[in-house]
């Protein structure tokens, strides 16, 4: 493949991830929750099935967040980072394998069992996003032993546009094409699971075999201790580091509405009404496009800078979240994801890239990226359970304005005050990464103070 020439055999290895989870992102992020609201429809729970998602990605977010710079300081033990990787890499595959299960048991027969099987949904859920979230935080601290520091931005980003290439359109397209010939809708999700955890798995091969863990110290006794105790030494140096201080603290916002959109897509579009097919050919338009436009950032940060381009996909998303406000038809849904085909990549590449820059001392890369990562995974618990409650509480205002209640309601009344009551939850985002957008602007130039080639 003649993109990759320039690139070593471990650049590539560790790219060869993103082209594997990638497969979870577009499957179990986009896929499941449209699942999920058809076995919801059936539970005895009253709220929407948009809600209950949000709250449970917030779970799994915070779980892997309150985690992250401990999980970081292990990984910086010489010869940890590809065993803690491995573990929970492997997590992730199996409980991909889990939900495999679920569309082939009986949630239609009675409540008490779409209960059970939503329960299970939700578990293997959380389950993968853990192992998935917790894996990226030892496979973006590798980024800084197999790549120079002048490479980081292109390696980064090129990573990002593999996983559109392969991971988030090869396993869509088999989905979508299983559907188009005639295959049910319960045995296609059955097979895309498990095509899901086997993609997963294969191609994290490369980085298991040729990258290695140049950075970290080897253990000595009571290393551990000493090194948790060191998290809150981190923690002090990150805040006295001002340019990384801003720089974190804004990413933490901006990058919600990124994260927030990615998670609740199809299911904003699904408690609209929507027709799900054409969802998902919209999504499968965002993978196609997903790479030439992480190209397309990798060059204009060549010339521009990172920091520009980052500031660029930032409006890209306070326009998403208005657009996204007054949708209602599926040509605005493709409308939207060829918007988040724009940016998405580029800018979760480019902020990961512009931290690895700040971090001062590389042999404690896996500890810094950990709070790259708890920051990261904040801002996906803050958004989700945002558009949870603001959703939630629009939608009991609506039924108390009308005279009504969840017992009361039709489920066409119900159905039409959750359509409208989750356009605000998806408005409330804009204020997240408005604040991010002002300390990214307007507060993170004036603490590199002239010293702008450090991002």
């Amino acid at each position: 493949m003649k993109l990759l020439k320039k690139f070593t055999k471990q650049e590539i290895s560790w790219m060869m991830y993103d082209w594997a989870n990638s497969a979870h992102s577009v499957i179990v992020v986009t896929i499941l929750p449209i699942f999920f609201d058809t076995v919801a429809a059936n539970t005895s729970d009253t709220a929407s099935s948009m809600s209950t998602w949000g709250y449970a990605t917030s779970i799994a977010m915070a779980i892997v967040a309150l985690a992250a710079p401990f999980l970081g300081v292990f990984g910086d033990i010489r010869g940890m980072r590809k065993k803690l990787f491995a573990v929970f890499m492997l997590l992730g595959v199996l409980s991909v394998l889990g939900l495999s299960l679920t569309p082939g048991m009986d949630f239609t027969s009675s409540t008490d069992k779409a209960d059970e099987v939503a329960m299970l949904i939700l578990v293997f859920y959380i389950l993968s996003t853990i192992g998935f979230d917790t894996s990226c935080i030892y496979y973006d601290a590798f980024l800084t032993d197999i790549t120079t520091e002048d490479r980081m931005d292109s390696v980064s980003t090129l990573g990002y546009g593999l996983g559109y290439l392969g991971g988030s359109t090869i396993p869509l397209i088999i989905f979508l094409v299983m559907n188009a010939v005639g295959v049910p809708m319960l045995t296609s999700l059955t097979v895309i699971f498990v095509i899901t955890a086997i993609w997963w798995f294969s191609f994290s091969i490369p980085l298991l075999r040729n990258c290695e863990q140049k950075s970290g110290k080897p253990y000595e006794k009571g290393d551990i201790g000493r090194n948790l105790r060191g998290v809150f030494y981190t923690i002090r140096e990150i805040g006295a580091d001002k340019p990384m201080l801003v720089f974190i603290i804004a990413y933490f916002f901006y990058i919600d509405g990124v994260h927030t959109i990615i998670n609740m897509a199809t299911s904003y579009g699904t408690n609209l009404g929507l027709d799900s097919a054409g969802m998902l050919l919209a999504l499968l338009l965002v993978q196609v496009l997903g790479l030439p436009f992480c190209l397309l950032y990798m060059k204009l940060a060549e010339k521009f800078g990172a920091r520009k381009m980052v500031g660029v996909g930032i409006c890209v998303y306070m326009f998403i979240c208005i657009f996204g406000f007054f949708m209602d038809s599926l040509w605005q849904f493709w409308t939207l994801a060829v918007l988040c085909a724009t940016s998405q990549g580029g800018i979760q590449a480019l902020s990961r890239s512009m931290f690895g820059k700040l971090i001062p001392d590389r042999d404690r890369s896996g500890e810094f990226f950990g709070f790259f990562d708890i920051f990261g995974k904040f801002s996906s618990i803050l958004g989700p359970a945002m558009v949870g409650f603001v959703s939630s509480f629009v939608s009991a205002r609506m039924l108390e304005a009308k005279g009504l209640t969840a017992a009361t309601a039709t489920t066409a009344q119900m159905d039409a005050i959750h359509a409208s009551a989750g356009q605000y939850g998806i408005l409330s985002i804009i204020l997240i990464i408005f604040f991010g957008a002002v300390l990214f602007f307007f507060v993170l130039p004036r603490t590199l103070k002239g010293d702008n080639k450090r991002i």
